[in-house]
């Protein structure tokens, strides 16, 4: 009798741990959507392990960032851009282009997530009714007008706590297909070590997918939204210890889903010289290596991410907006309807003229990179602000972390201008 009990008992632990996410579910699902997992699987198919270290950095320098974001609403009450715009010479400019950079790359990004995960969709219904694989391109966009009215729906009835839950489902789903997919297709030991040692491919493309890995893991739209999140969730300064708390897990948990994508593919696909380079290449190449259930799993994990993604694509311009005019979002405003129903449909780009999703996601990967210097310099002025901060005023251990960060995305800004350049 006490053994069924114990199962309920472990079970109702486990959901509750699950619920009591904090708002790292939004980063999660910011940083792990279809973008990341095809950077991810081209990635891992293509180069193997190489990039591991790219991806090790990134988190490492998305948890600081998290950090010093959600520490500096919690101590001032004030979000991000509403501060650069308060208290940053020209912060206005500044704010203004983060706004347009952000809003610019994530757009571009939702065409591809939502392209990849109609695709995705198609292949499922293809399985069961093979009548249908002669329409592709008409299948694949019903599918994608289908899911992205459902998800503006969800966005027109939801406040955070709603939003809050939808992402923990999809995160949960994507997370557990992920790591299960890399119990069943692993890397050799020595790549995973060689990945460590910082590398670039010196292929073509090399560089672009460097660019594209920073874009999507260390999303400055992640860090940016982060303080209307801590706000949104009630948080105060009494909750400085879980806000750090929140945001290690959060970055933590973004390596071990991605590194997870990367690992099956590379054990799946690099050794056998098959990279990816279109969503239909992911079925086929993983079926014969993995097994159905495998490349279910996997494909079910990535439909997650896709569907995760799209609602914080969707949410970006108007919370971006919403921060810089007041530093609170309302999801019941005209504006806020308006400007999400204008995404929606410049999400049905790609569908509608039957592009390369794949292609089109790395590529707005690597836009992202080119407003992250600006995100971590203005955080960096604002934490160091002995006015606002008071006795909360960023350490040296942050200011070593943020610096390290500025260093790192100048880098990369300059090695995606030279890819882009390379790529037209």
């Amino acid at each position: 009798m006490d053994q069924p009990k114990q199962k309920t008992s472990l079970i109702k632990k486990i959901i509750a741990l699950v619920l009591a996410f904090g708002p790292g579910i939004f980063a999660i699902g910011y940083t792990i959507g279809t973008g990341s997992v095809t950077s991810m699987i081209v990635a891992g198919s293509t180069y193997g392990m190489q990039l591991l270290w790219v991806l090790l950095l990134s988190c490492v320098f998305s948890g600081v960032l998290m950090y010093a974001y959600g520490n500096y609403a919690l101590v001032t009450g004030e979000t991000a851009l509403f501060a650069f715009k308060k208290h940053l010479k020209w912060g206005k400019l500044i704010a203004i282009l983060i706004i347009l950079g952000i809003s610019f790359g994530q757009w571009n990004s939702l065409m591809g997530i939502l392209g990849i995960s109609a695709n995705i969709i198609y292949e499922i219904i293809v399985i069961y009714f093979p009548n249908l694989s002669g329409n592709r391109y008409e299948v694949v966009l019903v599918v994608a007008i289908l899911v992205i009215a459902i998800m503006y729906g969800l966005l027109l009835v939801g406040k955070y706590t709603f939003f809050e839950k939808i992402l923990v489902i999809f995160v949960t789903i994507m997370g557990l297909s992920f790591i299960i997919s890399l119990f069943m297709v692993y890397p050799l030991p020595i790549d995973v070590a060689k990945g460590l040692i910082p590398s670039i491919p010196k292929v073509e493309g090399g560089k672009m997918m460097v660019a594209a890995f920073v874009g999507t893991t260390m999303a400055a739209a992640t860090f940016l939204s982060r303080p209307l999140f801590v706000k949104g969730k009630g948080w105060d300064i009494s909750n400085l210890k879980q806000q750090k708390k929140d945001a290690i897990i959060a970055a933590t948990l973004v390596f071990i889903i991605s590194a997870s994508v990367m690992s099956v593919a590379c054990g799946a696909l690099f050794h056998q010289g098959q990279p990816v380079t279109k969503v239909l290449d992911m079925v086929n190449t993983l079926e014969p290596v993995a097994g159905k259930f495998a490349l279910t799993l996997f494909f079910f994990g990535t439909l997650s991410a896709g569907l995760s993604s799209i609602f914080p694509c969707l949410l970006i311009a108007p919370i971006l907006l919403a921060d810089y005019q007041s530093g609170e979002l309302d999801t019941s405003s005209k504006q806020f309807k308006i400007i999400t129903a204008i995404a929606c449909c410049f999400a049905l780009i790609v569908p509608i003229f039957g592009a390369n999703p794949i292609q089109m996601q790395i590529l707005s990967q690597v836009f992202n990179v080119f407003v992250l210097p600006l995100v971590i310099l203005g955080i960096i002025l604002l934490v160091n602000n002995a006015k606002l901060m008071k006795t909360y005023k960023a350490g040296i251990w942050l200011n070593i972390g943020l610096g390290a960060a500025l260093f790192f995305s100048l880098v990369i800004s300059y090695n995606g201008i030279v890819a882009l350049f390379d790529f037209f």
